[in-house]
Order: C-alpha cells, then sequence, then structure tokens
C-alpha cells in the first residue's frame, strides 16, 4: 500500500477495495456566493453528461459471458518466441550504466527482449547490445503515427494553440489525437490575412465507410500518412497546404522510470546541490544534478520523522509508475542521514503558486487545460489501481513547459505523526477530502475524484483556498448537511457541472476518471 504526503512528497495508496456506501443519504445543496444562486432547474440537467455515461455503461453489462472453457496451459519456456521489434528511438538517451546502450533520434534499433515495462535490451546497427527506456522507442512501421515528427499523442487543444503561435509560421502543423477515440485532428496555424488576425485552424480527420482518411471531400487515402503527404503539397480545401511539421521529438526528453533498469539505491556521492527551491513537512528540498548531467529535485527527509523500512520497500514499487503527467521518482538514498528522495525537476514548481503568482494573466482555456493534464496522470493512477490520497494544487508540479504533473506520492503512509491522520489537526486535508474520508478514513479511487473536483476549483479561482473562512469543524459540518463550493467566476457552467459531479455523496455515483477526461476534453474541443 502506499501513502501521501502534504507539499513535498507524493502519496498514492494500492486501491485493494472500494469505499462502502455511507450510512445516511443527506439531500444535496449547493452553498453559493451572496452574489449568485443557481437556478432551479440547474440539478435536473447539471449532471446529463454523466447520466448518459451510467446508463451506457449499465446496457453494457452482460453483453459478454465469460467462457466456461478450461484456459489452455502455458507452453514450456523453451518453446516460446518472443518476435524481434524494431523501433525508433524518438529522443537520443545518453548510456548512464555500463549495460546501457546509447540512442541517436531516427535511428533504427532491434528489441532483443523486454525485461520489464520501462527498460528493454536492444541493439543498434552495429551489433552493440544494452538497456534502453521503453518510452524512448516506438516501434517502426509506416502506419505508426508516433515515427512521424508532426504527431502528438499527449496534447490538449491548448498546448496545441500555443506551441503553434510559438512556431509562428504559415502552414506550421501538428496531428493530433481527437476527442473521439481512434480519430485525429490536423492543426494547423494560418498568418494574417487582410482582414483577419493570424489564427489555428483546426481540421478533423474522418473515415468514411470503405475505411479511407479524408480531410477535404473527394480526395481519400489508405492511411493518415498518405493524406498528411499529400496536403503537404496540395491545400486541397484547406486555408493553406502543410507546410512546417512541428515536433516536440528531441526536444523534450520525458523522464525515465529510474536512472537504469532496477536501480532505485542512488549514491549519495553522485548528487550534488545546487540551491534550496522549497521546505515542506518533510525537510528542505533543493535543485540538484545526479552525475554532473541530469537535474533532479532532492527532498531531504528530517531523521525520525517516518518509518524509512517500509517506505524504502515501497520505493522500489512506485519508480515503476510512470506516465508523461507524473512526476517521475528516480530513487532513493539510503546510505546516510538524513533520508534524500531524488525526483524529476520541475521548473515552474508547485502548481498551487503557479495560480497565486499569473493571476488574470491565465485564460480559461489554459486553466481548463491544466485540469486535462492533471485527470490524465489521474486515470493512470485508477487503471493501475493507485490511489493518490491527497490530491490537490499544491501537490502538482508545472514543467517548463507549463505541462501539468501530479507530484508527492508514497510516504504518508510512513508518516510517524499521528496529526497527520488525525481529523481534529489542522495538516489533515479537510478542506479536499469527501465525507466516507473525514467519517470512515475509506479511501478510494472515488475519494481522488471528489479531491480533484476541489482542485479544479482551485484552478479556475487561481489558488483560492476552498472554504477559506471555515475551520475544519464547520467544513465537515457544512459537508455532511450537503453544501458545496460555489461556481467560480472564471468557470463556465459546463465546467462547474464536472466539478459539482465529483461532489456527489455517494462514492459510487461520482464519475471516474476515465469519464472525467472524456468530458472535459470534449468541452476543450467544442469551445
Amino acid at each position: 500500500m502506499i501513502c501521501l504526503s502534504d507539499n513535498t512528497i507524493q502519496s498514492i495508496f494500492c486501491c485493494c477495495c472500494c469505499c462502502s456506501v455511507q450510512k445516511r443519504e443527506e439531500r444535496t445543496q449547493v452553498c453559493m456566493s451572496r452574489n449568485e444562486e443557481l437556478s432551479e432547474k440547474y440539478p435536473q440537467h447539471r449532471r446529463q453528461w454523466f447520466y448518459e455515461l451510467q446508463k451506457n455503461k449499465k446496457s453494457n453489462r452482460g453483453c459478454a459471458q465469460p467462457s466456461k472453457r478450461k484456459p489452455l496451459p502455458p507452453l514450456p519456456p523453451s518453446e516460446i518466441i518472443e518476435e524481434k521489434i524494431q523501433v525508433k528511438a524518438l529522443f537520443d538517451f545518453v548510456p548512464r550504466e555500463p549495460c546501457d546502450l546509447a540512442l541517436k533520434r531516427a535511428e533504427e534499433y532491434l528489441i532483443v527482449e523486454k525485461y520489464n515495462p520501462h527498460w528493454w535490451k536492444a541493439r543498434d546497427q552495429l551489433g552493440n547490445e544494452g538497456l534502453i527506456p521503453s518510452n524512448y522507442v516506438t516501434e517502426n512501421k509506416i502506419t505508426n503515427l508516433e515515427i512521424y515528427e508532426w504527431y502528438h499523442r499527449n496534447i490538449t487543444r491548448n498546448q496545441t494553440e500555443r506551441l503553434l503561435k510559438h512556431e509562428s509560421k504559415e502552414g506550421a502543423f501538428i496531428v493530433r489525437d481527437s476527442r473521439h477515440l481512434g480519430s485525429y485532428t490536423i492543426s494547423v496555424f494560418i498568418s494574417a490575412r487582410r482582414n483577419e488576425e493570424a489564427s489555428i485552424k483546426h481540421y478533423q480527420i474522418k473515415k468514411n465507410d470503405t475505411g479511407q482518411w479524408y480531410v477535404a471531400e473527394k480526395h481519400f487515402f489508405h492511411s493518415i500518412p498518405e493524406l498528411i503527404w499529400y496536403h503537404q503539397h496540395n491545400a486541397a480545401g484547406l486555408l493553406t497546404r502543410l507546410r512546417y511539421p512541428v515536433g516536440l521529438m528531441g526536444s523534450c526528453m520525458p523522464a525515465t522510470a529510474g536512472f537504469s533498469y532496477e536501480k532505485w539505491e542512488i549514491n549519495p556521492n553522485e548528487l550534488s546541490f545546487v540551491r534550496e527551491i522549497g521546505s515542506g513537512q518533510f525537510g528542505i528540498v533543493h535543485l540538484g544534478q545526479w552525475r554532473a548531467r541530469v537535474h533532479v529535485a532532492i527532498k531531504a527527509i528530517n531523521e525520525g520523522f517516518m518509518s524509512e523500512e517500509d517506505f524504502i520497500e515501497e520505493a522500489k514499487v512506485m519508480m515503476k509508475l510512470s506516465h508523461s503527467r507524473l512526476v517521475q521518482l528516480y530513487g532513493v538514498c539510503i546510505q546516510q542521514k538524513p533520508l534524500y528522495i531524488v525526483t524529476e525537476y520541475m521548473e515552474n514548481g508547485c502548481l498551487l503558486n503557479y495560480l497565486r503568482e499569473r493571476k488574470g494573466k491565465l485564460r480559461k482555456e489554459v486553466l481548463l487545460s491544466m485540469c486535462q493534464d492533471v485527470c490524465e496522470g489521474m486515470e493512470y493512477l485508477e487503471r493501475n489501481c493507485f490511489i493518490h490520497r491527497d490530491l490537490a494544487a499544491r501537490n502538482c508540479l508545472v514543467s517548463s513547459s507549463s505541462i501539468v504533473k501530479i507530484s508527492d506520492f508514497g510516504m504518508t503512509r510512513y508518516v510517524l505523526d499521528d496529526e497527520y491522520i488525525s481529523s481534529s489537526g489542522a495538516k489533515f486535508p479537510i478542506k479536499w477530502s469527501p465525507p466516507e474520508v473525514f467519517h470512515f478514513n475509506k479511501y478510494s479511487s472515488k475519494s481522488d475524484v471528489w479531491s480533484f473536483g476541489v482542485l479544479m476549483w482551485e484552478v479556475f479561482t487561481e489558488g483560492k483556498m476552498p472554504f477559506e473562512n471555515k475551520s475544519n469543524l464547520q467544513v465537515v459540518e457544512a459537508i455532511s448537511n450537503g453544501f458545496r463550493l460555489y461556481r467560480p467566476r472564471l468557470a463556465p457552467l459546463c465546467v462547474y457541472e464536472v466539478m459539482y459531479s465529483c461532489w456527489h455523496e455517494k462514492p459510487r455515483s461520482r464519475p471516474t476518471f476515465a469519464e472525467l477526461l472524456q468530458v472535459l476534453t470534449e468541452i476543450a474541443e467544442t469551445r
């Protein structure tokens, strides 16, 4: 089981059980600010998108019948033949250990063995073999869009527009995943015309009944790469031809799951401290370097503050969590005191301070994109049965490219301070907690969903404190009586509907993170 911390160290719990349904069911009311009230009709249509999702989910139950046949026994190990996979490097990789293999962007490699999901054994064209991070390569097939510079998988509409505006070239374009599963969108920069300002146009790539792809009618293609190649040479219905592919390939290297294969313990002599960048409940946080070439955040743990032996075992598990919207844990230093935890460094600091420092300067689309980033990371944790337990703006960090990542997982379970888990203590995150947590200490992915709704509220109030004029005891009483946070001024009604759906009294009636991600993406795409 993995636990979470406040401010600096991240915490995730293994979701081994679901929350029990609360004994009492109370009527939900809305606590609005003095100057605004919801319409009486609002509760009936507020969660219509969520009711549709629930209805579809129920209608699909029972469709697939489990097979009654006994499964076939596995083949003997000697008969299992692992197919060799040709891959292309997306990023340069400099070997960190003697067993590693260097990667050069755009070159081809052969995967010899998959040691685990994050580290593979590869062979280069000269016959050299070694370990590589799996997220630095992609399968080298013409139909695999990831081999093309113009394709971006994990990017929101707002991030797309920011990237293309920064490029500011007529015909600069990218291809990204659309809000509909299995479909794609071309986003292209259009320079200022005589009576129009520069803009970003978004064209959906559609598929006809025969399986052919097209953007403009009368121009059909068997694959998306063929479609893009054609429109790079012919506008054919677009405002401009696709002139300049804009890619992140090679320029924004992702974090690896640890510094090498199964390397969870880091030698403190390999760390150098650059400067102090913060402090929290556990100790001081420094910007540092590992082996003088990888920027890291080094978090010192005050001696006697936590159960170190238990945490070290959990650290080995937490390092296997790897996602573009999670701050990566690289390893721990245990050879001396204090204990150090080494993580990915995030240049723009914590999300809460980022919001407060830029108050009035962030567009609504940017705020929504931040929520999408967090939701994407939480969907990964939900899918892997991990519970965060302390999701809040203070526990998210912002990268140099303004990507928001979830941080501070894996430590609070081992804190030797009863005040942290006491509902009467100021450190307990009451204002982010659902009724089943502060009444019965029951955590689940659905309690994380409640906290995510509060985080959305923090984002759209640009860093305000939830229930800022209420004590913890007053918050417990208000929530138990059905009151909820009011609609922020910057939050469109459709966005408030989403955050409000996270605050249903019954955990089972709250949406999943997968459902939340779907609806947030649709809101972003249809604005």
